[in-house]
């Protein structure tokens, strides 16, 4: 069957490079007659129908053959290019939203969807739509340049790009909209007020000259660099699961005699400036739960007790980004030097499970902070800070990062929109530096 098939679909492309359509539409029905909804011959057969003014017809046998073959993207887009062409936008609109929903990972369709939505005056859809399409084409090494550009897709591609560069700033404040919706515009006029600080349009800085968010400033939290830990709901059942969690930490460092450096040298960072000191072996590793969003399942395995708390928590979930989450091992002698963190939309809590002598966490702006088995500590790492295990012994404490839990709930959910939408496109545009 499948060679018979197959030899149909050649024979008939031969009689359509040849001019002869019947014959080729004859062939293409065979196949059908062989295999119902065969998405080429079914494709084949709409355009023909298409080509002759039975617009019905050719949807019908696209429909068709989507029914027979669920999975298949690029049928849907062909069912609404044949609905545009009936004159039936909505139709193609909804047909292209059908098929995101269940395979968002179509650039093509995105880009489409965009362009059909301007045409209905819905500018914010439209906008949004060449941000997915653009984006997601880019992390996949596509849309780069003329050479990594379809020709048939590259003036569309080029206007959406220009587009998305001249209306970033409608961009991160329709990210949020359905909160907007949710909750009211009142609700969220502080994230706005940070949406234009991070492009510049408001003269909103902190207070202290310490803290310099490296990412996002949000204005109208407190500006100070320590912060009550209880003031987070579940900071008691962290702190009443230190035994456990403190066994874990010790078994791991039992049996690994080295772990992951903390710093991330791919991601730009250099190791020389944020670890120094005088021991033999001065380093900053880590064990890692999670690290920007990516759960580490061996090592949950590895540790459910800790895993079971963190399942219980209402962690700072945010695309490649969030959360960051790890037994931080700072080994004798070794100096973290003076840094800064991203945002302050998001604290820094530490659980100090293993602690010896003359070890620190110095916040410019709050002083040292002598760290104390089980006793939790939370922190503005946007603030300037450093820390030191100046012993002979290492030092482990449970890092997460955490909401700022002067950030309401609908504020909470806006930042997630607004900076996975900050960072789609900034992957993006790094992936086109990097072709550059």
């Amino acid at each position: 069957m499948e060679h018979t098939t197959s030899h149909l679909i050649d024979e008939a492309r031969g009689h359509e490079q040849r001019g002869h359509t019947i014959q080729a539409e004859l062939l293409y029905r065979r196949v059908l007659n062989h295999s119902p909804g065969h998405a080429f011959a079914s494709t084949r057969l709409a355009q023909f129908a298409i080509n002759r003014g039975d617009l019905a017809a050719g949807i019908r046998l696209v429909k068709d053959a989507i029914r027979a073959n669920p999975s298949n993207t690029e049928l849907r887009i062909n069912l609404a290019v044949i609905h545009v062409t009936a004159d039936a936008p909505q139709q193609a609109i909804a047909t292209l939203q059908s098929s995101l929903a269940q395979s968002p990972d179509q650039p093509a369709a995105w880009l489409m969807l965009g362009q059909l939505h301007d045409a209905a005056g819905a500018h914010a859809a439209g906008l949004r739509a060449a941000f997915e399409g653009v984006t997601r084409a880019r992390q996949r090494g596509q849309w780069l340049d003329e050479q990594s550009t379809p020709p048939q897709l590259l003036d569309a591609v080029l206007s959406a790009t220009a587009r998305i560069r001249d209306e970033r700033r409608e961009l991160f404040l329709r990210s949020y909209d359905e909160v907007r919706e949710t909750f009211g515009a009142t609700a969220l006029h502080r994230v706005d007020h940070a949406v234009k600080t991070y492009l510049r349009e408001a003269d909103s800085k902190p207070t202290h000259p310490a803290q310099r968010p490296r990412f996002l400033y949000f204005p109208g939290l407190p500006d100070q660099p320590y912060h009550d830990p209880y003031l987070q709901p579940w900071a008691r059942r962290l702190k009443e699961s230190f035994a456990g969690i403190r066994q874990e930490a010790i078994r791991v460092l039992t049996e690994d005699s080295q772990l992951p450096a903390f710093v991330n040298v791919k991601d730009g960072d250099k190791m020389e400036n944020y670890v120094g000191g005088n021991g033999l072996n001065p380093s900053w590793e880590a064990f890692f739960f999670y690290r920007r969003g990516m759960r580490f399942d061996a090592n949950h395995a590895r540790c459910p007790e800790t895993s079971a708390v963190l399942d219980a928590i209402d962690l700072c979930r945010i695309n490649d980004q969030a959360p960051e989450i790890c037994f931080s091992i700072l080994r004798a002698g070794t100096v973290i030097l003076p840094h800064y963190g991203v945002t302050n939309t998001r604290l820094v809590m530490h659980l100090p499970l293993v602690v010896p002598g003359d070890c620190a966490l110095n916040v410019t702006g709050g002083g040292e902070h002598h760290w104390a088995e089980g006793e939790l500590v939370m922190f503005d790492d946007t603030f300037e800070h450093d820390a030191w295990n100046k012993s002979s012994d290492t030092r482990v404490v449970l890092l997460m990062d955490c909401w700022n839990p002067h950030l309401s709930a609908a504020e909470r959910l806006a930042v997630k929109q607004l900076i996975e939408t900050i960072t789609a496109l900034q992957l993006a545009d790094k992936q086109v530096q990097g072709r550059a």
